[in-house]
């Protein structure tokens, strides 16, 4: 069974450190230059101030699946509450039925109840979960480039 819930940094850390490499050999790209090394002490920090969301997605009490969010006062619209995506990932084996979606609705719930008027999610293009995104409602509104100089 699949339960979807609201952790902390200090209660998820040591499980999502397995799920991270997987997930970065997945995704990533330039792996050769760009090595998986995320910075502990600054997420804690923001996980101290109110700051980081982490939402889990738990098979039988093991992590399958997490999403991820920084939600803070934009530096735009500084009326508004924007909850911007770090990273989204569900084990290949748990995305069949309805985990991925489950779990990004379960980080919607919490951002529609606390005043966030934005969500961004991004998605990779050689590994997109676009139509997922687009059947929940999200619009694709913006493209990024990116260019390696290591």
């Amino acid at each position: 069974m699949i339960t979807i819930q609201h952790e902390s940094l200090t209660n998820v850390k040591e499980e999502i450190k397995p799920l991270l490499n997987i997930h970065w050999e997945m995704v990533a790209l330039n792996q050769g230059k760009i090595k998986l090394n995320p910075d502990w002490k600054e997420y804690a920090k923001l996980d101290a101030a109110g700051i980081l969301k982490i939402f889990t997605a738990r098979s039988d009490g093991k992590l399958v699946g997490y999403c991820v969010l920084i939600i803070s006062n934009s530096i735009h619209y500084k009326d508004h509450i924007f909850a911007i995506n770090d990273v989204t990932f569900v084990l290949p084996e748990y995305r069949t039925g309805a985990t991925g979606y489950k779990l990004l609705k379960y980080a919607e719930d919490y951002c529609s109840e606390n005043d966030v008027s934005l969500m961004m999610v991004n998605t990779k293009v050689h590994v997109p979960f676009d139509n997922l995104l687009i059947g929940m409602g999200f619009n694709l509104i913006e493209r990024i480039y990116s260019k390696c100089f290591k």
